[in-house]
């Protein structure tokens, strides 16, 4: 069954500007600009004002969608928010390094756009990965062995973030003298809005 006419709206924070063309959105806010295209969707993009209160609203219609369709809108307006909160707040994922008896020696550069990890499981290779567009890398001054990663888009923050975890993701089970296994590598704990004191 299929329904005629399906719709939701968002509110549209002050300080964000939108622009709405072919289908391709494009937020704009105090920490830069965010685009992305959802030409993919049978769906309609608005930008409305509700007349009661004078705000700014994004409206999604779906037409003789089926449920699929209809869920769809729910799905493109969450990317959206994700890109309004990116264009506002940011986005922060932290990362600890996990090991045993071999420390992990992790040197920034490239102006916090590129890490190079050492000494993985005693190893003499050094391995390089850089950071996606927009995204930056730090070490923490707070906690030992905790890398942050801050940017506008989230897609970005979280593929550089599993861009390091998967170049270390190497399991190695050994027995040590106390029969205990051990595993070395970087796991991400924490995900945070960058404009939120309390967490980030």
């Amino acid at each position: 069954m299929k329904t005629i006419l399906s719709s939701e709206t968002m509110d549209i924070p002050d300080g964000v500007k939108i622009k709405i063309n072919a289908k391709i959105i494009e937020v704009e806010g105090p920490r830069g600009k965010l685009s992305r295209d959802f030409k993919h969707l049978n769906l309609d993009f608005h930008l409305m004002t509700d007349e009661e209160t004078g705000k700014r609203k994004l409206k999604i219609d779906a037409w003789f969608g089926s449920r699929k369709t209809s869920a769809a809108i729910r799905t493109a307006l969450s990317h959206v928010g994700n890109l309004i909160t990116g264009v506002t707040k940011g986005y922060r994922y932290k990362m600890r390094f996990v090991y045993a008896h071999f420390p992990i020696n992790a040197s920034i550069g490239n102006a916090n756009k590129s890490i190079e990890i050492r000494n993985f499981l005693g190893e003499k290779k050094v391995r390089k990965v850089d950071m996606l567009d927009g995204v930056t890398v730090v070490r923490s001054e707070k906690v030992k062995d905790e890398l942050i990663l801050d940017g506008n888009d989230i897609e970005l923050v979280s593929r550089s973030a599993a861009l390091i975890n998967q170049n270390r993701l190497i399991k190695c089970w050994a027995k040590s003298s106390l029969h205990q296994s051990c595993r070395f590598a970087v796991y991400t704990y924490g995900q945070f809005c960058c404009s939120d004191p309390d967490k980030a």
